[in-house]
Formats: structure tokens, sequence, C-alpha cells
């Protein structure tokens, strides 16, 4: 067939049969052909118009790669970065219908550095079209993407060997492959896949079957695509309605506007609102057209309970007898999606639902190795790393586990400060906390034990480099203090290491606990009614914000000891910075590793051109001027 032949498919002018919609993307390593595939299964349905087609003969001489041929790939690289350099950078959404069914496409990135545009195609998808070049067989992304498209619950995949054209059509090749990518697919727990010879450029297999490939008796990627049975909407699933919004038009009507999430719902029937508890029935089912009898998954109505219960955007209505759970600690597949690291203890926004509220990654249990599926130990997450993690938030948040429920399950991860998406998360299951614990209620409080003592506790937060002055001007302060009767503790960045944090290195995850620990403890300190000195490097601004949270307002008095690095250098107190110059300390703050200095730090101390007693008078008269100081 030449590459310009658009063989008859027959009319495609009908409505699509009531097949539903299918969602899938196409993915796999770069330069498989992704986006040629997609061009020429469109171009061959006949689904491309005349206009289209004349810009698309255009625009391949212009900017193609095939040599003057049509370069089907940009139909779908609509990104002029894409054009210039051959490749799919952002996510290219298609939709299109046969007569037997209507399909949405997601053409997602191969390169590596984009692999979070793929997941993101891959959280709305019920199957994934993976190809894999025939002369190079299976690759660490290939393995990468199947992982993904396993964690966020596809169950039907297509391996869509391309380029069989330019390994002559050899079937042994084909059939080493299917087998390799069938074994890896079967330790995933995929349940179901068909592996498809094709060449996109020429068309094989993808509308038509190949001549070139007369021994395979299989279905062409359209016929599988148009006649594959995803798993349908069980109505015996749990119901399931996430309130997006409260609508009050007017005093006389309360519903609460959303999507049904899961399962289906009637009129009278009993439900349950989480994470509330409180228990009521449905009593209509509102849409712009009318009331109906039923709602099933994916509708968006309005349901008006029985009773007025205050909910907001986030609550979750669900059937009463089979509720979802409530927790504010679970375990969750992990995908990292920045350059920054994920660290343990770092405060993070978890975007569940429609709600968005604070957390961390509490423990990393393993990551996962694309290759091999093995389980691996480690403290971090780099890009595109998977793991198995324990999170923590703030608030109790409503979920299913993920693979009962995807929109229930599924949750992104944001950096506070920046707003970027992060991560991606799949929740697996909740963690209890002991059923055993419980705030004890105690007779003596912070501002009993701050007013015996004279004074109003807080945390003086010193940071800077190594040599900077903290622990000297901290040592400094607190001598004053004592000496006007004042109650104190100071907490040293070298001494905690001796017993408190003696398990901990130096690396970026083993720095983020230590000033979480010391946070903890300065906020007992605290609560004791003492003004504590912290003298720490602390060279994160996500950390020392994170202790800042730990407090009240007022409470936290963030200290910036300036001096620059070749003054810290030139005093080296302790030789650290030669050794670190030597290769001798890894990680060390200002050569190796960075400090990012305090943006807006209550105070600041610069230590090469004023004494260190200066300094510690400057911090004593701001406590008494600012009334921490009772005498």
């Amino acid at each position: 067939m030449s590459v310009l032949a658009r063989p008859d498919t027959g009319d495609l002018s009908g409505q699509a049969a009531d097949r539903g919609m299918l969602r899938f993307i196409t993915c796999g390593s770069v330069d498989d052909g992704k986006s040629t595939l997609i061009g020429r299964l469109l171009y061959d349905s006949k689904l491309i118009m005349d206009d289209q087609l004349a810009r698309l003969e255009t625009d391949s001489m212009r900017v193609g790669t095939t040599g003057g041929g049509i370069d089907f790939a940009l139909l779908v690289d609509g990104l002029q970065a894409e054009r210039e350099q051959g490749i799919t950078i952002d996510v290219a959404y298609r939709f299109f219908a046969t007569p037997r069914r209507k399909f949405v496409v997601a053409d997602t990135p191969g390169h590596e550095q984009y692999t979070r545009n793929m997941a993101t195609g891959a959280s709305t998808a019920q199957l994934a079209v993976i190809l894999v070049d025939a002369r190079k067989g299976i690759l660490t992304q290939t393995r990468r993407h199947a992982t993904i498209v396993a964690r966020f619950g596809i169950r039907h995949v297509v391996l869509a060997v391309n380029k069989m054209d330019l390994v002559s059509f050899d079937q042994t090749r084909y059939e080493r492959i299917a087998e390799e990518f069938a074994a890896f697919a079967n330790q995933l727990g995929i349940p179901h896949v068909q592996c498809i010879p094709v060449s996109a450029l020429l068309g094989d297999n993808l509308v038509e079957p190949s001549a070139n490939m007369s021994w395979y008796q299989g279905p062409t990627l359209l016929q599988h695509l148009e006649t594959v049975e995803v798993a349908a909407d069980d109505a015996s699933d749990p119901f399931r309605f996430r309130v997006q919004w409260v609508n009050r038009p007017n005093q006389d009507f309360r519903g609460y506007s959303g999507t049904v999430l899961g399962g289906r719902v009637r009129p009278g029937e009993p439900v349950v609102v989480l994470p509330s508890m409180r228990e009521s029935r449905v009593a209509r089912i509102v849409t712009m057209d009318g009331d109906l009898s039923e709602a099933v998954r994916g509708d968006s109505v309005t349901l008006v309970l029985a009773d007025e219960l205050d909910l907001s955007a986030g609550d979750v209505i669900a059937a009463a007898d089979r509720p979802a759970q409530v927790t504010d600690q679970f375990a969750a597949h992990l995908l990292w999606m920045t350059p920054d690291a994920m660290l343990p203890g770092r405060k993070y926004l978890l975007r569940v639902g429609g709600v968005t509220l604070p957390g961390e990654v509490t423990e990393l249990k393993y990551k996962i190795n694309v290759n091999t599926l093995e389980h691996t130990a480690g403290k971090t997450l780099e890009l595109n790393e998977l793991g198995f993690a324990n999170l923590a938030v703030d608030h109790p948040i409503t979920f299913d586990a993920y693979d009962e429920n995807r929109d229930m399950g599924g949750f992104i991860v944001i950096d506070r400060f920046t707003n970027a998406t992060v991560g991606a998360g799949m929740i697996a299951f909740g963690l209890r906390r002991a059923t055993n614990l419980a705030w004890h209620a105690l007779d003596v409080d912070k501002a009993a034990r701050a007013r015996s003592l004279g004074q109003k506790p807080c945390v003086l937060w010193f940071t800077g480099l190594s040599g900077s002055g903290k622990s000297t001007v901290a040592n400094l302060v607190e001598k004053r203090l004592h000496a006007l009767g004042h109650h104190t503790y100071l907490l040293d960045g070298d001494n905690v290491r001796h017993g408190l944090n003696k398990d901990l290195g130096f690396t970026q995850a083993d720095r983020v606990e230590n000033i979480r620990r010391i946070a903890e403890v300065a906020k007992l300190f605290v609560d004791a009614g003492l003004i504590v000195m912290a003298a720490f490097i602390s060279p994160f601004r996500a950390e020392r914000r994170m202790a800042r949270a730990l407090l009240e307002p007022g409470e936290f008095i963030e200290i910036f000891v300036d001096a620059p690095l070749a003054e810290c250098e030139r005093r080296d107190p302790k030789g650290l910075y030669q050794k670190a110059r030597a290769g001798k300390i890894l990680n060390f703050t200002g050569i190796d590793s960075p400090y990012e200095p305090p943006e807006a730090a209550e105070m600041l101390l610069d230590t090469a051109t004023s004494a260190p007693e200066a300094a510690a008078d400057r911090v004593v008269a701001m406590l008494r001027d600012a009334g921490y100081l009772d005498r």
C-alpha cells in the first residue's frame, strides 16, 4: 500500500453505535511513532477534512520528517516546538468517531522529562496503546509507561509493535517482543493485553489487515478499539457523590451539585454524608431538564436531601450501608514529577477530590524499579520515580481505594509555594491510628506556665551558614536572659545530633527530618512557657516555614545570622569548610548543598560587621520592646 493511499473503509457518515465512549492513550518510548500512528489512523479512517488534508500536505513539505511524503504526526503535534524538534511534548487530545464507537485519544510524550504529561493522559484513560519500535524492542521508558498505566488502574493494553517495515515484517522479531512484554504485563497485573504488529507510516494493521504480515491473524488496531469491552460501570458499586457546590438560589431550595462518581441512587434511598457521618435520605434528583428517577455514575446532578445538613464543597454523599472510608493517614503509590526530590517530613499540599489541604509524606516504604519491579530501599523519590509511601494530612479525607474507585482514590501533590504539581498518588488503604490515644486535658496550660515565669514564650530561630555565629549569638542571648531571671533553653545543631538526632545523616531527607524533630521539641518547650533559642543552619525555607506553622502567631521569630560565605570560610571554627573543599564532607551547606536565605526574617544580624555581643543586645532589646519579657 502506498503511503498516500487512502483505503475505502465504507461509509462513516452514520452515527456511532451506542458502545459508549472509549478514552485511550498512546504512550511508549521516544520516537516510537505515537503521533504518526494516530495521524495515520485518522487518515485511513477518512476522518480528516479536505482542508485539514491540504494543510497537512503543505506542513509536511515545510517541516515534515518523511522526505516529501505526508508526515501524519503533524496532525497531533500542534506545538511549534514539537514540529521543530519532531517530538511530542504536551498531551494532544483528539476526538473522533466511527460507525461503531466514539473515541477520545490522548497522544502523550515519550521523553522521560515529560513523564508527568503522560501520567496526566493516563489518569482518565480506559485503555492504553503502548508503542514499541520493532528495531529497539522493550526499553526502560516502555516499562516505565507500562508501570504507570498499571498503577493508574488501566486494565486494557494494546502493545503496538511499530515500524515492522524496518525489520522486513519479521514474525520472529515481533513474537519475541510480544512475549517479553506479556511477561512484564503479567508481573504488573494487567489482565488484558492485545499485541498487534503495525507500520504506522504505511498503515499496516491499523484499519485494514496487512498484506505484508499475512502470518498475523488477529484484529487490526481499529477493530480492537471498536470492539474491546472495557469494564462497564457496575450498578452494584457503592453510591458515591462528591459535592462541588451548594446550590441555594433562594430560601426555599437547598441542593448539592456535583457528579456521581460511583454506583447509582434513587429518591428515597438512605445516604450518609462524610466525613461528618450524618445520615439522611435523597428527596430529589434535580437537573435543568427536570427531576430524575435515578442518577448513575457520570451524571451531573443536584441532590436534595430530606434533612437540611451543613455540607460544603468536597464533602461526599455515599450509600448509607456501604460508606466510603475517612482517615487522616493512608498508604499510597506515588509518581514523582519534579526535579526537586520528594522529602519525607516536608509539608506539601494534597488535592484529594475537591479538597486541598496540607499534608506530608511521613515515610517512604520502598521505591519501584521500573525494569524489574523490584522493591528497593530509599528515603526520597527523584524525578519520574515510583514508590509506595505513608502520608498524613491535617484534616480527615473521604476516600475509596484507587483500585476500587479511581475518582475517589486519586490525588495530586502540590508544592506549597510555587503551586506546581509535583506528584500524583493512588491511595491503597487507610492507616489506622492507635485507638487508645487521645489528647489529655491538663489544668495547667501554656498561658499559666508563662504567667508564673513572667515572660511570653517563643522560639528564636537562628539560621545561617556554618561559621556565621548562630550558636555564639544564641549562647550570649541566653546568658543575658538568664541574668535577667528568665527561663530559657538553647537547642544547638551539633548538640542534638549527639542524642535526639544521632541516627540522622546530612542528606536532604535527613536534614528535613532533623528540623522536623527540633521544631516539635521547640513547640513542647514553648508549651512549657520557655523562651527557646534554636541555632541551626536549617538551609531550606520549606522546613523553617514548617517550624513556624507548628507555633501560634508571634511565637516563632526567625533571625537571619548573615555572614558572607568567604567570611565563614575564613573563620571555619571547626575546620569543616576545609574538609568539604577537600571532598571529605559531602552535602555541606554553601559548598555542594544550597542555602536558601530567609525572605522575610523578623531580624537580620550582620555578624560580618558587628560583634556577637552587639548582636545579642539587639535580640534582647527586641524581646523587651515586643513584650516578651515581663521583668
